[in-house]
């Protein structure tokens, strides 16, 4: 978990764009908000494999997500209760269960339903919320880290150069 929190800050550091990284933490939201062993969280693990986004992002932010959702699992089920049983979307409900594919999605268990539409409906908020996030740390509190007289100490030992030079790191960040 510490490798994973350094990769992530490492991340946060660097010239990784701060859309690849609001994606990443968008879409681990999404994979951990809603329950783990489901259809649509293939497909959002192969988004995550498959774009160019921080995979220790994504990691941290589904760590993160999945512990908020054991708190709001009963919103997302009173959330999916009121959506199943909506009069006006019966008939949807009744013929996507008679569908094999539908039915592999699990959009008929209240907190599957609640926790996906809640997921859908924070996504794009947290999407923005994660990139002024990233913008406002890189832009005050890196550079306030950075002017801390211990930080300045550290980067000036021979035992930090080697490790830049290792680690490939370069920008004197730590």
């Amino acid at each position: 978990m510490i490798t994973l929190l350094a990769k992530l800050l490492k991340a946060l550091n660097a010239e990784t764009s701060p859309w690849a990284l609001a994606w990443a933490f968008v879409l681990g939201m999404f994979i951990g908000l809603t329950p783990l062993f489901s259809l649509h969280n293939l497909l959002i693990l192969f988004l995550a494999l498959s774009l160019r986004i921080n995979f220790a992002g994504f990691l941290v932010s589904f760590a993160v997500f999945s512990g908020i959702a054991y708190l709001v699992d009963p919103v997302f089920d009173y959330l999916g209760e009121a959506i199943l049983q909506a009069d006006a979307l019966q008939g949807l409900w009744v013929g996507l269960y008679e569908s094999p594919l539908a039915r592999l999605l699990q959009y008929n268990h209240t907190i599957t339903m609640g926790s996906v539409v809640f997921a859908i409906l924070f996504a794009v908020p947290w999407l923005f919320i994660s990139y002024h996030l990233i913008v406002a740390y890189r832009g005050r509190v890196k550079a306030w880290f950075d002017r801390l007289r211990f930080v300045q100490v550290i980067k000036g030992t021979k035992f930090f150069m080697v490790y830049q030079r290792v680690s490939g790191l370069r920008g004197g960040s730590l």
